[in-house]
């Protein structure tokens, strides 16, 4: 018989405890490091060794990687970056903020950028300083100091020794010139004289025949086109250039070919009668200049095709000759921005002027010899005096080139054309300009004054049409319409019965009223 006991403990008596486990609090670094410790001593070499027998670990004696070759491109330019924060510390800047905006202008960097205030202007070239480097600044400065230093010294007057022939030149012209201006105010004088109801019956009678010009001839001149025409001083022949390198005489106003000058192997820029050409020179003398692309500058007799003589010294293009009025001088314009004077009695070149800042395209001479004008590419005229060698007018005003000037017979005025497509009357007494005549759609190739009193002007140009103009008053009388390519030049007669145009396409055309 079992027996059952029932031990009742009473609440005085404890319970039995229970073991806890431990806790730490804070950090297991140390103890993990001990572990680390204790199993690389003791296992870790084995490891290494058994891998390398294993052939899974590869040492091999003397190589080495270097720590350079595993920084990036972004690890070098932050690197980079650093090393120019820590230059643009070291470098000391103004705080005057017109000075930084110098240095900025120097550097060729803008002065100013928007919503910029001085602070942020001497941070950003202190930025472009750790860049490019504080020399860059000196060696700016000193390039603007040399590039100023040139400025001064181009725009200081300079003189060329001129050889003795020009002074004499420039006294053979004073003797020259001052007569003709006395007579040429003596018959203005006589012209006021004239009751002005007389003289403005002859103006409206002129207008009125200028109203009635039209086509009198038209003539294919050459293979190519051609570049200039002008009147002789009998008004009996009329002589032309062309592209192909031939001039031509033809005979007015039947049109009939005298004779083809064969010595230009290009283009033709101009030819010009001698004043003196079939008036009181022989036809076995010099009667005309012409001048070429090439830089030639020849001679021509009325009784030969071939040039009588060679003008050398232009190595560039020879744009026009012009004679001076008595005959003994001979002035050429080139393209290397300079326009020569040449004695064709002494045969040689007296003159070499500079001061235009491109190619010289056109000149004329005064009706006294006192003067001459030239007009060029950089859309200017001068006015020179040939007795003193200086230039008495600046003619300023056109937005393109010059292609072309004339003086009128009355001696003060003078008129330009040019790539602006209008053509510019200068008063050489009040030295300005008086009127600009919108007078044609293109380029103003060609101007020329009536050559006996200048009552009107002639203008030709590349809208394909030549038109005449009252002077004084500036009013078209007529438009000359009838070539199919560009006029390129225009002439009157002396005897003022015959207007001549010459054309892109190829043809001359006479001009008579009816």
């Amino acid at each position: 018989m079992s027996c059952l006991f029932q031990v009742k403990m009473s609440d005085d008596e404890e319970a039995p405890l229970v073991k806890k486990t431990r806790i730490f609090y804070g950090s297991l670094e140390e103890k993990e490091r001990e572990r680390l410790g204790r199993e690389a001593s003791g296992s870790g070499k084995d490891s290494v060794k058994a891998g390398i027998e294993a052939g899974n670990i590869n040492i091999s004696s003397g190589e080495s990687l270097e720590l350079e070759e595993r920084v990036t491109e972004r690890q070098s330019e932050v690197l980079a970056d650093f090393e120019r924060r820590k230059r643009a510390r070291q470098i000391t800047v103004s705080t005057d903020d017109a000075e930084v905006k110098a240095c900025l202008r120097a550097l060729r960097e803008p002065i100013t950028l928007f919503g910029e205030g001085p602070a942020e202007r001497r941070e950003r070239l202190r930025n472009i300083l750790s860049v490019v480097g504080p020399d860059a600044l000196k060696k700016s400065k000193k390039d603007d100091e040399k590039s100023k230093r040139s400025q001064e010294e181009c725009q200081q007057t300079w003189y060329h020794e001129g050889p003795t022939t020009l002074k004499e030149a420039r006294l053979w012209l004073a003797r020259y010139s001052l007569p003709r201006a006395v007579k040429r105010l003596e018959d203005a004088r006589a012209h006021r004289e004239i009751p002005e109801s007389t003289r403005t019956v002859r103006t409206q009678e002129l207008h009125k025949t200028l109203r009635n010009l039209n086509n009198f001839c038209s003539q294919i001149g050459d293979d190519r086109p051609i570049s200039f025409c002008q009147f002789s001083p009998n008004s009996k022949m009329l002589v032309t250039a062309s592209w192909s390198g031939l001039c031509k005489l033809w005979n007015v106003p039947d049109c009939t070919l005298v004779r083809t000058l064969r010595g230009h192997n290009t283009h033709v820029g101009a030819i010009c009668f001698h004043p003196q050409a079939t008036l009181t020179l022989e036809d076995s003398d010099v009667n005309m200049a012409s001048c070429a692309a090439d830089g030639s500058v020849k001679l021509w007799s009325l009784d030969s095709d071939v040039p009588v003589a060679d003008i050398e010294g232009h190595s560039m293009r020879v744009a026009r000759v012009a004679w001076h009025p008595s005959g003994r001088f001979l002035g050429t314009t080139c393209y290397d921005n300079s326009w020569r004077l040449w004695d064709l009695e002494a045969q040689e070149e007296i003159l070499h002027q500079e001061g235009h800042s491109k190619g010289v395209h056109d000149m004329q001479f005064h009706p006294d010899g006192s003067l001459a004008a030239t007009g060029g590419l950089d859309s200017f005229g001068r006015i020179w005096d040939l007795r003193t060698g200086r230039c008495v007018m600046f003619l300023e005003g056109h937005l393109k080139e010059i292609y072309s000037i004339d003086f009128s017979p009355n001696g003060y005025h003078a008129a330009t054309g040019s790539g602006d497509n209008t053509c510019k009357v200068w008063d050489l007494r009040r030295r300005k300009c008086i009127y600009t005549i919108p007078s044609h759609q293109n380029l103003v190739s060609s101007v020329k004054f009536q050559p006996n009193n200048g009552h009107f002007l002639l203008t030709g140009a590349y809208d394909n049409t030549a038109k005449v103009w009252t002077h004084p008053g500036w009013s078209p009388l007529k438009t000359l319409a009838g070539h199919e390519g560009k006029v390129m030049g225009v002439d009157m007669s002396p005897d003022g019965q015959l207007i001549a145009t010459c054309s892109y396409d190829r043809t001359f055309k006479l001009w008579m009223s009816e």
